[in-house]
């Protein structure tokens, strides 16, 4: 199943949960999208449940369908920990998503590009994958040539806060993973037991 690339606002509203991390699209209208979203009251099944939590957590990380199932079994795999911790852990030691922690990007959408396209470094060397696993201690970098780019400089200057486990150096345009993020430092809104349940089938 390829990448979703339609409008993201749209199914924030449907899955009910902010995927740019802004809110925006919540706060504006907090109903389903369509001429019946405001009295809508479709009740979801178990399996229904399992597979919106299961969207809600795939759509807002920008990650396919394959990429996104054996990152699950790759999670299954670590002895220590529960799986569904280890999942939502996994998922935030990916590039894209570390360069949007950083916030060199205003959302996991642009950071993405910003990968794709070569302007960010890893350790000093150039990485243009997004699944590209970060791990605690490795330096994420601009390129010297993009460090003029507008959209890095206004989201650097709008961000507000970052996570504890992350570190960044505003003069160089660099920071890293301090340590592996806990659970209960990442998504509250998702439950992370559903999408085992839903796998688990």
């Amino acid at each position: 199943m390829a990448r979703y690339t339609g409008p993201s606002w749209k199914k924030s509203r449907r899955l009910g949960i902010s995927l740019t991390g802004t809110g925006k699209e919540i706060e504006r209208r907090p109903y389903a999208p369509g001429d019946h979203g405001p009295n809508s009251r479709r009740k979801l099944s178990e399996y229904g449940m399992q597979l919106q939590e299961k969207q809600k957590l795939r759509f807002m990380y920008g990650v396919n369908e394959r990429q996104f199932f054996n990152l699950f079994l790759k999670a299954g795999k670590i002895k220590e920990g529960k799986h569904g911790d280890n999942f939502m852990i996994l998922l935030e030691q990916r590039l894209d998503n570390v360069v949007f922690r950083l916030g060199l990007a205003t959302t996991r959408r642009q950071s993405r590009q910003l990968v794709n396209h070569g302007h960010i470094l890893v350790d000093g060397k150039r990485v243009d994958i997004p699944s590209y696993s970060v791990q605690p201690g490795q330096v994420i970098s601009v390129r010297e040539k993009s460090k003029n780019m507008e959209i890095i400089k206004s989201a650097v200057e709008s961000l507000f806060g970052r996570p504890e486990f992350i570190s960044f150096d505003e003069e160089k345009l660099e920071g890293s993973l301090t340590r592996l993020p806990l659970r209960e430092e990442l998504i509250a809104e998702i439950d992370e037991t559903l999408i085992v349940e839903y796998y688990s089938r």
